[in-house]
Parts: C-alpha cells; structure tokens; sequence
C-alpha cells in the first residue's frame, strides 16, 4: 500500500500540494482527476520519488520511501511522466528493455525477453517493434514508452497522463491493457488523466484535487457525480448512465 501523510510542496510561498494525506488501495485502478495546476503531477511525483516533498511523509508497503534503495525502489515502483525524450536512436524493442534494467544490469536472460515480449504483445506493438522511435507517430511513441513500464512489471504503476497524442483507439487500448494489469495480475495502477469518461468507465477508485488538497476520494461511482464533479471543474457536468456507464457531458 502507498501512503501519504499532511505531504506539502512548496514552491517559494506557493503550496502546489496542500497537506495531502490519501491510503492508496492495493490492486485497484486508480485515477487522479482535477484542472490543470490542481496538483495531481507533482503529488504522484513525490509518490514516486521523482520529487522531493517539502514536509510530510510518503511510504510503500510501510517504508517510507526515502529509505528504499533505487535498486529495489525500481523493482517495486515505475512511473511514466509527460515528457519522454531519450537522445539516443533507438528500436521499440531496445526502449522497452530498458525496463528491465532493474533486473538484469543490461545483461538479458531469457525471463527478461520474455517479458519484453509480453510487453510488446500487450499493446500490440510487434509489427513495430524493429522501428525506430523517430520513425513512429507520437502516439506509437507513447505506446512504445507505456509498453517499457509493463516490462518492467512492478507492483505499482504511476502514469502521468498516459494518453498524451493517442487517438480514440491507441487510447481505449491502453486503457483495456492497464485495466487488464490489474484483473489479471493484480499491478496498482495510477493514472493522471483528464478524460474523466475514460476514468468513469476503467478506473475503481478516484482521487479528485483542486488547488493542491483533496476534495475528495473514493468510489468511482462516489465521485462521478454531478455535486462532486461540480466541486472539482467549477462547472455544470449532466451525468448520465449509458449502457451501464456513468458517461459526463461537459460540451454544452
């Protein structure tokens, strides 16, 4: 379980994240939800240890993080941010057995071809899987980064906006395979994500922020709703159940 603790970020006298205390389930599809500047980036980057907090604390599986080594760290955690930029020229395939770093030094053996295979087969991504990165579409970029986190199957998963530059399909697909980490093999998924029908419909627990704290969490069927909503985006959202879905629409 990951946990944080009144974690505060400030930046001068500007609090990004506001005394946020949040028990992340285990096992669950989790989706962090709120405007721009509401905190949800830099509050998973101090999750993660990409960041340093300003007070508070942060612990995974009753260990605060500071004293996990990076070895073990990254064996137990990955995290995709926003911006990927890698200045070498690289293959699909060589980017995401960089996921298995952790484990075999940059020596493979063959578990870790396995799950670089699994990986690639995950998103779909074989016929690719020999182009190189600055020969694919952004989408298929993103694809490629999101296939070297699930090869480097952690327990827990934190994506920063993981479907930046998909189209409707490459989205949905990478939705179904999160959503299929955590049914089939049980990963804590954790997602910074602005489309909140995609959260509606794959996420099981949502975090919603605004200005730095918490307004609330829970539920996904808690917190898709007119009241919270409301709370959350400063604005009317009509909800509606749609083949068994809570589907929001915010157009109008």
């Amino acid at each position: 379980m990951i946990k944080a603790n009144r974690v505060i970020k400030k930046y001068g006298e500007k609090k990004v994240v506001d005394d946020v205390s949040i028990d992340l389930p285990k096992g669950k599809f989790i989706a962090f939800i709120g405007s721009n500047g509401a905190g949800k980036s830099t509050l998973i980057s101090i999750m993660s240890r990409i960041l340093e907090k300003t007070s508070g604390n942060v612990s995974i599986d009753d260990k605060e993080i500071l004293e996990w080594d990076n070895n073990n760290l990254s064996r137990r955690l990955s995290i995709l941010n926003q911006s990927n930029y890698l200045n070498i020229r690289l293959t699909v395939r060589e980017l995401v057995s960089f996921g298995r770093f952790p484990y075999s030094q940059d020596k493979l053996t063959d578990v870790d071809k396995k799950h670089v295979d699994d990986a690639i087969a995950y998103l779909e991504l074989n016929e690719f899987e020999n182009s190189y990165l600055d020969e694919l579409s952004g989408g298929q970029r993103q694809m490629a980064y999101i296939a070297m986190v699930i090869a480097q199957d952690t327990e827990y998963v934190f994506l920063d906006e993981p479907l930046n530059n998909l189209d409707m399909k490459h989205s949905v697909q990478i939705m179904k395979a999160l959503r299929k980490m955590v049914d089939e093999l049980n990963k804590t998924i954790m997602v910074v994500i602005h489309d909140i029908n995609f959260v509606s419909c794959y996420a099981d627990y949502i975090v919603a922020m605004k200005k730095g704290k918490v307004i609330k969490e829970g539920k996904a069927e808690e917190i898709i709703n007119k009241d919270v909503l409301s709370q959350v985006y400063g604005m009317d959202i009509d909800v509606q159940s749609i083949n068994g879905k809570s589907i929001c629409l915010y157009y109008s």
